[in-house]
Formats: structure tokens, C-alpha cells, sequence
């Protein structure tokens, strides 16, 4: 008799709805551990765990543990992973909207990126992913901070890129980003960036001040940062479709206001984290410079002619956001 009661609890919880169940969802990300936006996840976690008396759990992955990008979004697609902090490279093939993004200055500053992402125009982009046929449900919008200079040589207009190798993320809009603000530009895998300065093969390379100094791109000669914010590229928070159509509505409607609060979590976290590691660039005799950027807004007006003729509505849209 009992090993019979035992048999029919377990079919009975076998045939429970999964918002019924406790169950943990594996979420990944490639950055490492105590980076913002692993941190913002795992608050989020801890928040959802609470809200359903501990019946919803996140485990988070860092590091790439769990895979690449590629790897991680075909894992997330068929629900073996089920929360994600990704790059819009690998959605911009599904949603090319959201390519918008990718574009030099396409936002005037930090602040005018956090409004749109904040707004009608990022609730949009982030509805055309749910309703793709990518197979996520797009949770929120993660800070991947602005992308500035960092060179052998003091860079203070475009004039003083001439000649200058700087690497660049494998993208030919990328590529052509840096061509039209005077350098040239390289594409090259993030990993062979330190070699590269160390013997010359790049004169310099380009990203936000926590990537300088955790990658040590400092100690190989980059001694000068030109805040030029030419990229201020978003990143995006997704859940696989799969395992959120698993979900109850009032599940489902939880996950969705929890991913957005860690949006503004990851935002207070990235804050910090520039802020502490552009000290400790500048105590390692790295020389921050502030310019006009305008010229090389101007320089690279027809990369965004070329790349941003698809978009010209969501540019428009874009540029009225105040």
C-alpha cells in the first residue's frame, strides 16, 4: 500500500501544471562572476524566490559556462536553458531592428540611450523579439556601457587617428565605423587584443573602461582613453519561449515585471562598476581624455546613411526622445 501511495504522488506531481511545481530555471551569462549584469540577474533570482515563497528559482551560470552566445541562445530556443543575458548580435539575424542599436552614435549620450530603452521605443523593439520567430520573450534591456578609444597615442580629433591600426568587433559596420572616424579599423577576437598591442600588430582598441582594466589592455601600452562614445550598444535580457509558455499568466506577468526591475538593478550596478574601475585605470597612469565629439559625429554621418536606411522610422523616433 505504501509503495502505492508513493507511486500515485509521483504520478500525480508528474501531471501538475509547472507553475504548481518548484523549479529552478538555469540562467547564463558569458560575463563573470560579480559582473552587473550577473549580479542583476541573481537579485532577480533572490526577488523571485521570495515572491513564490521559494517555489521559482533562478541558478545562474557565468562565465560562459554553459557555452558561448550561439551556443547559449539554441540552448535557450529549445527551453535546456531558460534565462539569458545576451548581445543583439546574435538576435539581430532574426530581428534586424534592433541593429538600430548597433550604429555610432545613434544616441547623444548615456542618459538619451537609458530614455529610449526606457520608453515607447524600447518597449517596441523588445515586443518584435517576443513575437519573432526566435523563440524568446525579451525581458528587459541590460547597460553594455559606451565603447570609447584607447590608444598608444593621445587621440583628440580624427586627424590624430590617421594611420592608427584599432581593433574593432568582427562587424563591417564596426569596421566601417572606425575607417570613417579617421583610424583603421580591425576586426579581430576579443582574446588576441593583448598580443596584438604588445607587438604592434594594433595601435589601439576600443570599449568601456571596466573591459581596459579586466582585460589588462592597459599594461599593453594602451595609455590613453579618448572618450569619444561612439558606440552605446544595449544588450538584452531574454527568456526561452519554451519554458515561459510552461509558466502560469500570474507567473509569467511576475518574470516579466522582475526582468524589467533588474534593467534598472544592472543600470545602478554598471554605474559603479565604471565609475571604480576608471580610477583604477587612472592609478595605473592611464590618461582620461574628454573631447567635442561632434567631429567625429559628423565624420561618420554616412555609416549611418548606409546602415540605417531600413530603420529611418526607428531613427526618427530615436532622435526625438529627450
Amino acid at each position: 500500500m505504501k509503495i502505492r501511495r508513493t507511486l500515485l504522488a509521483l504520478a500525480l506531481v508528474a501531471t501538475l501544471p509547472l507553475a504548481a511545481q518548484a523549479q529552478t530555471l538555469k540562467a547564463s551569462d558569458t560575463h563573470p562572476a560579480g559582473y552587473p549584469t550577473v549580479v542583476a540577474v541573481e537579485m532577480m533570482g533572490k526577488k523571485l524566490e521570495a515572491a513564490t515563497n521559494g517555489r521559482i528559482k533562478i541558478q545562474m551560470f557565468p562565465g560562459a559556462v554553459l557555452g558561448q552566445e550561439k551556443e547559449v541562445v539554441e540552448q535557450t530556443q529549445l527551453g535546456a536553458i531558460q534565462i539569458a543575458r545576451i548581445s543583439l548580435g546574435v538576435i539581430g539575424p532574426v530581428v534586424p531592428e534592433v541593429n538600430v542599436f548597433n550604429m555610432p552614435f545613434v544616441f547623444r549620450d548615456i542618459p538619451h540611450m537609458r530614455k529610449v530603452i526606457d520608453g515607447a521605443v524600447g518597449d517596441e523593439l523588445l515586443a518584435k523579439v517576443s513575437a519573432s520567430p526566435a523563440k524568446l520573450v525579451a525581458l528587459g534591456w541590460m547597460d553594455g556601457g559606451s565603447r570609447s578609444l584607447y590608444t598608444k597615442k593621445p587621440v583628440r580629433s580624427p586627424a590624430d587617428l590617421k594611420g592608427q591600426k584599432i581593433r574593432m568587433m568582427g562587424n563591417p559596420l564596426f569596421v566601417d565605423t572606425m575607417n570613417a572616424m579617421g583610424g583603421n579599423g580591425i576586426a579581430m577576437g576579443y582574446g588576441e587584443v593583448f598580443s596584438a598591442l604588445q607587438t604592434g600588430v594594433i595601435d589601439g582598441a576600443e570599449n568601456n573602461p571596466p573591459s581596459m582594466f579586466t582585460s589588462n589592455h592597459y599594461s599593453a601600452g594602451a595609455k590613453y582613453y579618448t572618450q569619444t562614445n561612439h558606440l552605446i550598444i544595449p544588450e538584452i535580457l531574454v527568456m526561452s519561449k519554451v519554458s515561459f509558455d510552461k509558466l502560469s499568466a500570474a507567473d509569467q506577468a511576475l518574470v516579466k515585471k522582475l526582468g524589467r526591475e533588474a534593467q534598472l538593478d544592472q543600470r545602478v550596478l554598471w554605474d559603479k562598476s565604471v565609475e571604480e574601475h576608471s580610477v583604477k585605470l587612472k592609478a595605473a597612469g592611464v590618461e582620461f581624455i574628454n573631447i567635442d565629439n561632434r567631429p567625429f559625429f559628423e565624420a561618420t554621418a554616412p555609416v549611418r546613411a548606409k546602415y540605417g536606411a531600413n530603420y529611418a522610422d526607428l531613427l526618427k523616433k530615436i532622435g526625438a526622445v529627450n
